[in-house]
């Protein structure tokens, strides 16, 4: 009887510990007057989030018009507190002002366990600085225009890849995407012919399934690294992604390898990160530059270069065969353009052609890739001045893009797709409410040859072909359940045909 009680005061004991544990900070935006939902025990105020009731692009649209008129409101993630930050001038001094203080994301990094984590997305600011400032050089101006004919030699693959495609099809046009920037990234970033429109086993495309591939596996990686940061980084034996960190540390070192035996120089990424590695303090690089590392840096301007811009162009496509009025008028002055130029695009084109820029601007609006931006405060402390808040060092913030973006004073009627918003004097676009690549000096590296690609890809796509809603189109899609990237859960499938003049 003794035992039996003894066991139950263990049980008690333990229930109340954790129970502590896991509420001891929740009073930490109350004591600062910030606002927000009441956060329960073990889950904070993400219970629908991990038990996956709800996708996190609706959680933050819910939350910021539940707290429509806040500056920032108060949540927490379990027991950890989180800043989210809704007013413009707020976000404007954490992303740009004072940029000095929150030049991170913090998001945790599992060096051992995720080799390839260590890029420039999450890279502390010591690292991140000086690798940022020296692969820029890869997106300068003349580069982008010395890779445009790469680009126009992908779209022309493309093309004859949706010719033979039957009449009447429904595609997942997803998939089509993907292969024509995995193909446009790696001829431009990593000077290699990937091939993923004519080989349908090309072991860039395989690969690339398996970098956003949703599994149990990834769940509970995710999981332990969240919670347990420490514990999981020695988890290495059991976690390690032995086939994707192979897969990409020998993409760089063969690639590097062939060019000095062939002595072959193209000032792209590559040819970059070779002269890092041969002489990094020329480059104000103090630490060392190991294969990972550069494995990493492959990695994330693969993953992040095909993907998201494979999304805007399966995006805009979704929107157009839904509005085929637009669809006409877009047409058009692709058509317009080409027959100006001979039957191709200029450089200059993307720029001029000012209906296809507000129908790229609006699907960005609508459907911004990156959904939140994530930044850390690295000062001692911070005050906000116009609000006089004090936040301490560590402190975790979220700017929540997709909010901003759907938010009915900003852009009325927020879940129309309506490209004539950008086509007014006033068209909207501010530098702390329209956000699909970030703002200040930590914002997309890559972002001029992500409207290129993505503008010359919707541009092929719609000139000689329709697209049109199919029995498998789903209106509105379901949300994929990802952190960061605003994908469908099920694909974007829809009826393409050939266009022929009346």
């Amino acid at each position: 009887m003794v035992g039996i009680f003894e066991i139950l005061c263990s049980i008690v004991v333990i229930i109340l510990f954790c129970y502590y544990y896991s509420t001891a900070t929740f009073d930490f935006w109350k004591v600062r007057g910030v606002k927000g939902p009441k956060p329960i025990p073990l889950f904070g105020n993400v219970k629908n989030l991990i038990l996956k009731k709800t996708s996190s692009a609706r959680y933050l649209i819910q939350i910021c018009n539940l707290y429509k008129k806040e500056p920032y409101i108060g949540v927490f993630y379990k027991r950890t507190p989180i800043l989210i930050l809704k007013d413009p001038l707020l976000i404007k001094d954490v992303m740009i002002k004072d940029f000095s203080s929150f030049p991170q994301r913090g998001a945790p990094m599992a060096e051992k366990v995720e080799p390839l984590s260590q890029h420039l997305v999450l890279l502390e600011a010591e690292r991140w600085r000086p690798l940022r400032n020296k692969l820029l050089a890869s997106f300068s101006s003349g580069k982008l225009k010395d890779m445009f004919p790469l680009i126009i030699e992908c779209s022309e693959n493309l093309e004859k890849y949706l010719n033979r495609i039957p009449d009447n099809s429904d595609v997942e046009v997803c998939d089509v995407t993907a292969k024509f920037t995995i193909d446009v990234v790696g001829y431009c970033i990593f000077g290699i012919k990937m091939n993923a429109l004519i080989d349908e086993q090309s072991e860039f495309r395989i690969i690339s399934r398996e970098i956003f591939k949703d599994s149990l596996k990834s769940l509970v990686k995710f999981r332990l690294r969240e919670a347990f940061p420490t514990f999981y980084n020695k988890l290495a034996f059991l976690m390690h992604d032995t086939r994707q960190t192979s897969f990409f540390v020998n993409l760089v070192e063969q690639t590097i390898q062939h060019r000095i035996k062939n002595n072959i120089v193209r000032n792209d990424f590559i040819n970059i990160l070779k002269e890092l590695k041969e002489n990094p303090k020329k480059f104000g690089i103090e630490f060392e530059l190991t294969e990972l590392l550069c494995a990493a840096q492959a990695y994330v301007f693969f993953g992040a270069g095909f993907e998201t811009s494979s999304l805007t162009i399966s995006h805009a496509l979704y929107e157009l065969a839904q509005h085929h009025e637009i669809q006409d008028k877009l047409r058009q002055e692709i058509k317009e353009e080409f027959e100006r130029n001979s039957g191709t695009i200029k450089f200059e084109s993307v720029k001029t052609m000012k209906y296809l820029h507000a129908v790229y601007q609006e699907t960005l609006r609508k459907y911004p890739t990156g959904m939140v931006i994530y930044r850390e405060c690295t000062a001692p402390s911070y005050t906000f001045k116009s609000t006089g808040l004090t936040v301490p060092k560590y402190q975790k913030m979220i700017i929540p893009v997709i909010a901003l973006h759907h938010n009915p004073d900003i852009y009325p009627n927020p879940d129309v797709f309506d490209p004539q918003r950008f086509l007014t004097e006033n068209d909207l676009i501010n530098e702390t409410t329209y956000l699909p690549f970030g703002r200040g000096p930590r914002n997309c590296i890559g972002a001029r040859l992500a409207v290129i690609q993505t503008k010359v890809g919707l541009a092929t796509f719609i000139r000689n072909h329709k697209v049109d809603l199919c029995k498998k189109t789903e209106i509105p899609y379901s949300f994929g359940q990802s952190m960061f990237l605003f994908q469908p859960k099920n694909g974007v499938y829809l009826k393409i045909m050939k266009f022929h003049e009346n």
